[in-house]
C-alpha cells in the first residue's frame, strides 16, 4: 500500500499554499475569508473559522449563514443572538430556521458585502501580480508569482460562483 502524508485540511487550499508551498486545486472547497475580531467563545461552537466554506459549485456553507447571523443579531439584540445561539446548541433546527428567515436581509447583505470585497481586493492584487510579471520580476524576485495567481484565480472563481449562487436568491 502506498504511504501517504495529510497536509491538512484539503478545505484550505490557501493555508496549503502559505505553509507547504503548493495550490491544491482540487478541493472542493475553500474557506469563505470572514474574519472576526476578538471572536466570541460561542461562535467557535458553531463552526468559526473551519466550517465556514465557500464550494466549488457556489454552495455555501451552514456554518457561514449561523455565524453571521449570529454576528448580526449581537448588534441588533444580545437577548436574540443568545436564544439563536441555543437553538444552536440545542439541535433546534426549525427555531434556527425561523431567525434565518427574519434575518435573512441582514444576513444576506453582509455576505453579499463580504464577497464583492473579497472579489475586488482579488482583483486588485491580480493587477498588482500582472504588473510584476509584465515587468519581468516574476522569476528573479517572486518565483512563486505564477503559484499565487493561480491561488487567487482558483479564489476568485470560487467566489464569483457563490456571487451568482446568491444573485439567484434574490431574483
Amino acid at each position: 500500500e502506498p504511504l501517504r502524508l495529510c497536509y491538512g485540511d484539503s478545505t484550505n487550499p490557501s493555508q496549503l499554499l502559505a505553509k507547504f508551498g503548493f495550490l491544491d486545486e482540487s478541493s472542493p472547497a475553500t474557506f469563505c475569508k470572514y474574519i472576526i475580531h476578538n471572536p466570541p467563545a460561542e461562535i467557535f461552537d458553531m463552526g468559526y473559522p473551519t466550517g465556514m466554506l465557500f464550494y466549488q459549485n457556489g454552495g455555501i456553507s451552514n456554518e457561514v449563514w449561523d455565524v453571521l447571523l449570529y454576528n448580526e443579531l449581537g448588534k441588533i439584540s444580545l437577548q436574540e443572538q443568545q436564544a439563536f445561539y441555543q437553538a444552536h446548541m440545542m439541535g433546534d433546527d426549525a427555531t434556527k430556521q425561523g431567525y434565518h428567515n427574519q434575518y435573512f436581509s441582514q444576513t444576506f447583505a453582509e455576505l453579499q458585502r463580504h464577497v464583492n470585497h473579497i472579489l475586488n481586493e482579488v482583483e486588485e492584487l491580480g493587477i498588482g501580480l500582472e504588473t510584476q510579471v509584465d515587468q519581468g520580476k516574476d522569476r528573479e524576485r517572486h518565483p512563486r508569482l505564477p503559484l499565487l495567481m493561480r491561488h487567487n484565480e482558483f479564489v476568485k472563481n470560487t467566489f464569483e460562483l457563490v456571487q451568482q449562487n446568491m444573485d439567484t436568491m434574490v431574483s
